[in-house]
C-alpha cells in the first residue's frame, strides 16, 4: 500500500513535533504587537509556513528564515526558540 518512508512521513506530520524545541513566536508576536500576517509579508514568506513554525508543527528552520525573524520582530533567536526536555538529563557519574 504506502511505503515505509511514506508512512514514516504521515506519523509526523500531524501534530506537535517530538523534539524539545519549543517555538514561542507567538509570544514575540504579542509583545511587538504585530500579525502573523505582518510577519509573514515583512519576512517574505507564505503565510502557512510561518504558521507552521508558530505552532510548533514545523521540524527545521532554515537560519535565514531565522535572521529574518528576529530582525523583522527586533529579538535573538533565545528569544523565539526555546529548550524544554520532557525529563531532566541524569548527570553521569565520573569515570563513566
Amino acid at each position: 500500500m504506502f511505503s515505509r518512508k511514506a508512512r514514516a512521513c504521515a506519523k509526523t506530520s500531524k501534530g506537535r513535533s517530538d523534539v524539545a524545541i519549543v517555538v514561542k513566536l507567538d509570544d514575540m508576536l504579542h509583545d511587538r504587537r504585530m500579525t502573523l500576517t505582518e510577519l509573514a509579508d515583512q519576512i517574505g514568506m507564505a503565510l502557512a509556513n510561518v504558521s507552521i513554525l508558530k505552532t510548533g508543527k514545523a521540524r527545521a528552520i532554515r537560519f535565514s528564515t531565522l535572521e529574518a525573524i528576529c530582525e523583522a520582530l527586533a529579538c535573538q533567536p533565545g528569544d523565539i526558540l526555546k529548550f524544554e526536555p520532557e525529563e531532566p538529563r541524569r548527570k553521569r557519574s565520573p569515570g563513566r
